[in-house]
């Protein structure tokens, strides 16, 4: 027996070493979460699959398996034999995918306008209920039964035929969805009805009116609900559609040598050429020309941005003033704008905990409902019209015209089958199939218009009990480059000016932070530089160059002494200077001491008043830099942060979160995301600064694009705001069903003589649907403004 038993194989060994691959499937069929249910736990079941997360509104289900074992046609196939077509996701033309979605609507309205021509048809047939029931307004054939049996038959066989389909395979497979109470409920009615016309004389009621109305909102409500839907994900489609489809390849010495090349043919180090109004193809650095940029479409900075040579540039973002050649340096799923996009995918994939307990629920719903809906016409048909005899005069005719005795008791059956029938019908597990994901992905939809990237509705959820925020030093609560600060003249004949406009001059073309930053300072004061000649640069230590008659000496105090020339006048000011954290400059003439420069790091210009906004929501805020103490100090009271750390690695830093969330906090950390990735993977919420783009967008859980502090607290705000969505949702879904069934089983009818018909009921569940995309899709104009 030992024999038949194999030992790991080295495949499998290595497989389990590699990461998993993730895929997502585009899923039909699905029609609430019973179904979204039914299909992760198909996936689930197969093997190499990690985990499979399924949503509801984008019908899409992504997947993270393992690519030894199981490929994503295998999964495709699974779900399809298992009642829900599927197919792998393919990089598609975003337009042909939008037109795809338009025809697919297009086709549910002419269904609707047939089934609501016909639903016209048998109010007019019934119209003569209103009021004088002698009256023959609508005419022999409209009031006819033989008239109403034919809309009903039209009915159920042609715009409805696709929802008894689905609602019978869904019976079949012994797995009931939404469709299959529907069909219950329809097929129920007409065949009820259908008994009456062959057999008059059973005294029963014909309401071949009831399947019409009824499937004639479901298809109209579930038309709005798809309108809704389609436009609840026009962030994500604008998103995909910044992709240009070809790029101008330059092929000679000039920029005017060049030719159209699809995108996907676009390579790393290629240079391309992009005219003014058009969009940037792929992700580069500027390598000819300078112009302005506009990135709102993809960050969400509102203002142009000035580009010049070797500035990066992203794809996607819309060159304004002139003609540029860019070094690709990103293609693909590479880029940012891919990377972007498959953030968002991911987000409205995700779940957020909350909506744990109505997918479990929704899972034994269908089954639930049809017990509910036996119980309900065994009730009435056993005990309810015996104890309550009134009841089944008023449910029989609601314009109390008197029934005898004998229609009264032989149509006992066909008013609990009614009864029962409203029961199945008013259900709507759709509401809470809906209730989380159309509020994640109409927020997560806004935050990627406005420059926030946020990987799911798990993450909204849990920034939303943030308590505890830690930010980041340098690039984060600071601009990440140094400004020159300080600038003190030695020398009776020089002025500040000329100290800054020596040294500009000596830095000209060096690429060097400290040059770069003395030179702003130039420019800002608008000071004209001299050109020096026989420039030698020690890196890491100074330069030397030759103004006019004149040796220049720029560096460090070491560098100088080096070269003989003292620095002891400077001494006092430069220890204060160096314990404010600051980078000295000594500027030398001819050997001589003339000046001396400061340079630091300084915090952002938003840096405070979103400190202040953050107290304000009762925030507990502090300060972890690697930085010495006495600057993370320094800083930290500039910004109004009462507790601050200095001299912290990454993993101190990551020990001082663990220890936070043991005291049982929940922990955000803002960072540049590219040394605090560790830090960022730790925090409960990761938020990470545009800065880091690469290593962001694979720890973070919120991304910064606009590189905006401010976005620190649009990001809270924007996971309040879902959050709170989600919860509004969660309580119609629940709440609707708590009132609606207990209302369609006949509560109120013994006392007030109300009774729900199945038409109606019907109405009602295709409300409660649409209620929760519209309360979803509010989120636009409440967060119009605060975010």
């Amino acid at each position: 027996m030992s024999s038949t038993v194999s030992p790991p194989s080295l495949a499998t060994s290595a497989s389990e070493l590699l990461p998993p691959a993730v895929t997502v499937l585009n899923v039909d069929g699905m029609m609430c979460a019973g179904c979204v249910r039914a299909v992760e736990t198909h996936l689930r079941q197969c093997d190499g699959v990690a985990t499979a997360t399924v949503n509801l509104v984008t019908k899409a289900a992504a997947i993270q398996y393992q690519a030894e074992i199981v490929k994503p046609e295998r999964l495709a196939t699974v779900l399809t034999d298992a009642g829900f077509p599927s197919q792998v996701r393919q990089g598609e033309d975003p337009g042909n995918w939008a037109e795809q979605q338009e025809a697919e609507q297009q086709g549910q309205v002419w269904r609707v306008a047939i089934a609501l021509t016909l639903l016209v048809l048998s109010i007019l047939g019934h119209i003569e209920h209103v009021g004088d029931p002698d009256s023959s307004f609508s005419g022999p054939i409209l009031s006819s039964l033989s008239f109403h049996f034919a809309l009903a038959t039209l009915t159920l066989v042609g715009p409805a035929r696709a929802i008894l389909q689905d609602g019978w395979q869904g019976a079949r497979r012994a797995r009931p969805n939404m469709n299959t109470l529907v069909s219950i409920g329809a097929l129920s009615a007409y065949t009820a009805s259908v008994v009456a016309l062959v057999f008059p004389k059973l005294g029963w009621e014909c309401f071949f009116d009831e399947p019409v109305m009824l499937l004639s909102f479901i298809l109209l409500g579930r038309t709005l609900e798809e309108r809704a839907r389609f436009r609840a994900t026009e962030a994500l489609r604008s998103l995909i559609a910044l992709q240009p489809q070809g790029a101008r390849l330059v092929i000679g010495d000039s920029p005017g040598d060049n030719v159209e090349i699809p995108i996907n043919q676009v390579q790393v180090d290629d240079i391309i050429q992009v005219l003014p109004g058009d969009k940037i193809p792929v992700d580069g650095e500027i390598e000819a020309g300078q112009t302005t940029i506009n990135e709102a479409m993809v960050t969400g900075e509102a203002l142009p941005v000035i580009k010049q040579i070797g500035d990066p540039v992203i794809g996607g973002t819309l060159n304004q003033s002139s003609a540029i050649s860019i070094r690709v340096s990103r293609t693909g799923s590479d880029s940012t704008l891919a990377q972007m996009v498959s953030l968002v995918e991911s987000a409205q994939t995700r779940k957020a905990p909350i909506q744990g307990l109505a997918d479990t629920l929704s899972g034994y719903f269908t089954y639930g409902i049809l017990i509910l809906a036996l119980l309900t016409f065994c009730f009435w048909y056993g005990v309810g019209f015996t104890i309550w005899p009134d009841a089944i005069q008023a449910a029989l005719n609601p314009h109390h015209v008197h029934h005898s005795h004998l229609v009264i008791e032989t149509s006992r059956l066909l008013v609990s089958l009614k009864l029962a029938i409203a029961v199945v019908v008013i259900a709507c597990p759709c509401a809470l199939g809906l209730a989380t994901p159309m509020a994640i992905l109409v927020g997560s939809g806004i935050g990627a218009q406005r420059g926030l990237l946020v990987r799911g509705g798990d993450v909204l959820e849990t920034a939303h009990h943030l308590d505890t925020i830690i930010f980041d030093k340098t690039g984060t609560l600071t601009t990440g480059q140094p400004w020159v600060t300080d600038c003190i003249s030695y020398d009776a004949s020089l002025t500040e000016d000329d100290v800054i406009r020596l040294a500009a001059s000596v830095e000209q073309g060096t690429r060097h932070p400290l040059a770069e930053a003395i030179l702003n300072e130039a420019a800002q004061r608008q000071l004209p530089l001299t050109n020096v000649t026989d420039s030698a640069t020690t890196p890491g230590r100074g330069v030397v160059a030759q103004l006019g008659n004149q040796t220049l000496h720029l560096g460090n105090a070491a560098w100088l002494a080096q070269a003989n020339i003292a620095t002891d006048m400077a001494s006092d000011v430069a220890n204060t200077l160096s314990v404010e954290g600051k980078t000295l400059v000594y500027i030398a003439v001819d050997h001589q001491l003339v000046g001396l420069l400061a340079a630091a790091d300084r915090s952002r210009e938003e840096a405070k008043s979103v400190i202040e906004q953050l107290h304000r929501k009762n925030l507990q805020l502090q300060l972890l830099s690697g930085d010495r103490p006495a600057v993370a100090h320094r800083l930290a009271m500039d910004v109004g942060i009462a507790v601050s750390e200095g001299s912290m690695t990454p993993a101190d830093k990551v020990n001082a979160i663990e220890k936070l969330q043991q005291a049982g906090h929940c922990v955000g950390f803002v960072g540049d995301g590219i040394n605090d990735a560790p830090a960022l993977a730790q925090a409960d919420v990761g938020i990470a600064m545009h800065s880091g783009t690469d290593i962001a967008m694979e720890t973070a859980d919120v991304v910064l694009m606009r590189d905006d502090l401010n976005d620190v607290s649009a990001a809270l705000e924007l996971s309040r705001s879902t959050f709170n969505k989600i919860r509004q949702n969660l309580a119609w879904a629940f709440g609707y069903n708590l009132i609606c069934i207990p209302l369609a089983a006949g509560v109120l009818l013994p006392n007030f003589e109300i009774a729900l018909s199945p038409g109606y009921a019907g109405g009602f569940m295709a409300f409660s649907s649409i209620s929760v995309v519209l309360n979803s899709l509010l989120l636009r104009w409440q967060l119009r403004e605060s975010v």
